[in-house]
């Protein structure tokens, strides 16, 4: 048990800490995208570098690889996805690649949230893109939905899956705290869709 404990901590991790959008920006538009915008290497602030389609490429494979290290941790070690989860979802935030300076986590999670729930993750999805047609801001968005998730997730009565959206409810608000000030000074930057 010790050995899969490892196995999945380890391959979720590493899956998660891939940082696609300092290499796609880096190998398309010959940028670091950590010297642009906010210096977040998430497909938000790869949108601010100037190319949606490796924006939207970017945000594409972070879901991805929160969703693929779920899938097979459930087919082979099902009780232990909540840990593949979070193990993916803290590899994109810290990657040992980067000095464990990540992005905020949000495509990770969504990818994580589908695999886990088609229907929490059509949720957040709804969520999200009505949050920012009305107010413009991918981190307002990006919090407001995941709390909604969680508290849908409070009537499923599923106490591994509810704390595991407390949990990174928690993160999200930790990743997105200059934000959060940002957003009180009315001086976040908006995304033009």
């Amino acid at each position: 048990m010790i050995f899969e404990i490892f196995l999945v901590f380890l391959l979720s991790y590493v899956s998660g800490s891939i940082p696609f959008g300092l290499i796609l920006t880096k190998l398309f538009l010959n940028k670091d995208i950590r010297e642009v915008g906010s210096k977040n290497i998430g497909a938000t602030n790869v949108l601010r570098a100037g190319n949606k389609f490796i924006a939207g490429l970017t945000l594409f494979l972070d879901i991805f690889k929160g969703v693929t290290p779920i899938l097979i941790t459930n087919y082979y070690f099902p009780n232990l996805i909540y840990l593949s989860g979070l193990m993916a979802f803290l590899g994109h935030i810290f990657p040992v690649w980067l000095k464990f300076k990540g992005g905020k986590g949000i495509a990770t999670y969504l990818g994580i949230i589908f695999a886990l729930s088609l229907k929490l993750g059509l949720f957040f999805c709804v969520s999200w893109i009505l949050i920012t047609f009305i107010t413009k801001y991918s981190s307002l968005s990006s919090i407001v939905s995941t709390l909604i998730i969680f508290l849908i997730s409070l009537f499923q009565n599923n106490f591994e899956l509810n704390s595991f959206l407390f949990i990174t409810f928690v993160i999200i608000l930790y990743t997105h705290r200059q934000n959060i000030v940002r957003l009180k000074n009315k001086t976040e930057d908006k995304i033009k869709l």
